[in-house]
């Protein structure tokens, strides 16, 4: 008797899928346009035909790029509290304004990044 083997599938490079998604390109092929708006996948690669909008990223970049912005804001804040006497009232005004820049900053990257490691682990909609 055989025993029953499972379905041969590609290898898949993580990294360089992963440093495409960041840059915002296909992890496939790295056609640019993996958005068709600012969080918004777009439907197909335009260079290769793979369906993009199959990921399931949900909450987890955000959940990634607030852990990036604990470790690099509260280090920074804790310094600049440190070496500098800035007033209160103007803190109150830096540190959210930065928070906010910086996270409308990553999140596009990281969400790319998180598609491109479910398309090379073969998850959710990319088998």
């Amino acid at each position: 008797m055989t025993e029953p083997t499972a379905p041969q599938t590609s290898d898949r490079a993580a990294w360089p899928a992963i440093a495409r998604g960041l840059r915002g390109r296909c992890p496939a092929c790295g056609a640019p346009g993996l958005f068709a708006r600012f969080l918004k996948a777009s439907h197909r690669c335009t260079g290769c035909g793979l369906r993009l909008d199959a990921h399931q990223a949900d909450d987890f970049p955000a959940y990634i790029v607030i852990l990036l912005l604990g470790h690099i804001l509260v280090p920074l804040m804790i310094e600049t509290n440190s070496v500098l006497a800035i007033p209160l009232a103007w803190q109150s005004l830096i540190w959210p304004a930065l928070a906010a820049i910086l996270a409308i900053a990553l999140i596009q990257p990281v969400k790319g990044a998180v598609i491109a490691f479910q398309w090379s682990r073969h998850m959710a909609g990319f088998r």
